[in-house]
């Protein structure tokens, strides 16, 4: 008894440094982007110590401001819904559309306000004037809208409501201008704000506090956040059904609760019926409506049908579906399909390299256009009173 009393306590010290080692080679594992270690795995050499190669500390992507995380997958990209015009520019095909970031609401009038406030301040007055909407898209020669000409984008009872009258090329802009703005901001809390010369003044992406750029969303990215089937996964990797809308079913109406009976999405109920009748309007809204009015999809998207169609990044060509990668699909440019196959110049078609893809319906659409598989173009230069946009961001660091 008294040997196994005096071998107790040496063996309970030598079994404790075994778990002490084993548990901190198992809590330490392989390093990672968060925990790289403290020398190079490849070299040996320190990091950060006497001029060695310089890790920042990272925790992951920064939040950017009004963005949703949109977790990719596989998805059927393509119409639903009959295709009236006899198009077939959208046919069912299967694709992966890897993880993303979308802003949960259209970009409105305060954020334009805004942007054009720190334009005038620091850019060209020819830059500043390229900027602003193009106001008068509100005018017509047989209808009394001119009020909003002069109202919609300034006066403050608008301030939440889309920002319409903004080609494709103004939205490409103001994605440069957030991204800038953004970043701006997260390297001043960060201690970067005095960079180097020789960086030209911009923050490095090693230093692990900046976003990537805001961007127009690609088709793609657009459709799969539209249709939002995470709201229909049963079980493991089945979807018991596909949408023709951003929600369940085929009606247009709320089913459910204190909204029952009311719309779904902001859109021309029939000719002649923007609103439906005073004293029960039930989409409330006979031009734009407020960028938070609506219930939000599966993903926390607001408006991803109706209220004003949204620019893509895509150009577009009737048989985009045939062509493009089946992987982050996207067309730049004319590859498989040129330009010169239609005949733009002589006035038998509308298609060219600088006619960029809209989706999602708007307040003078029927509810035909507010199911995600429906595309239209318009050139990237031009601007109407029911198109806007919202930014998208890609997931940085990330597989999937």
């Amino acid at each position: 008894m008294k040997i196994a009393s005096r071998m107790h306590g040496p063996l309970i010290l030598v079994l404790s440094m075994i778990l002490s080692t084993s548990c901190n080679k198992f809590f330490q594992g392989q390093p990672t982007a968060e925990n790289p270690g403290e020398a190079s795995t490849a070299t040996g050499l320190a990091y950060n110590e006497d001029g060695g190669f310089p890790v920042n500390d990272f925790s992951g992507q920064p939040d950017g401001p009004n963005l949703v995380f949109i977790e990719g997958g596989r998805m059927t990209l393509g119409s639903f819904e009959e295709d009236l015009l006899t198009t077939r520019d959208n046919l069912e095909r299967t694709v992966t559309v890897a993880s993303f970031y979308m802003d949960e609401t259209e970009v409105a009038n305060i954020h334009w306000l805004e942007y054009l406030y720190y334009v005038k301040l620091d850019s060209t007055r020819e830059f500043y004037e390229s900027a602003l909407p193009d106001t008068t898209v509100w005018k017509g020669q047989l209808a009394f809208n001119d009020s909003y000409v002069d109202h919609y984008l300034r006066y403050p009872g608008f301030r939440f409501y889309p920002v319409v009258g903004v080609s494709w090329l103004q939205a490409n802009d103001y994605c440069k201008w957030r991204t800038a703005m953004v970043n701006l901001k997260l390297a001043e809390e960060s201690g970067l704000e005095d960079l180097p010369a020789e960086q030209g003044g911009r923050i490095p992406l090693e230093s692990g506090v900046v976003l990537p750029d805001y961007r127009l969303p690609t088709e793609a990215e657009w459709e799969y956040a539209a249709q939002a089937l995470v709201g229909t996964q049963w079980l493991d990797e089945n979807q018991t059904h596909q949408r023709i809308y951003p929600w369940d079913g085929h009606a247009l109406r709320n089913p459910y609760g204190k909204e029952m009976g009311f719309f779904l999405a902001n859109f021309k109920r029939g000719r002649g019926d923007y609103a439906g009748i005073a004293g029960k309007l039930n989409d409330g809204a006979m031009i734009t409506a407020g960028i938070y009015e609506y219930p939000p999809n599966d993903f926390g998207l607001y408006n991803m049908a109706g209220n004003v169609n949204e620019w893509v990044q895509d150009i577009y060509r009737p048989l985009s579906f045939q062509d493009v990668d089946d992987l982050n699909p996207i067309r730049r440019d004319g590859l498989l399909d040129p330009a010169s196959y239609y005949d733009n110049e002589g006035g038998e078609s509308l298609i060219s390299d600088n006619v960029r893809v809209y989706k999602g319906g708007s307040w003078k659409d029927v509810a035909y256009w507010l199911s995600p598989g429906t595309r239209r173009f318009l050139e990237e230069d031009s601007a109407t009173a029911t198109i806007g946009f919202r930014c998208a961001m890609i997931r940085a660091g990330s597989n999937y």
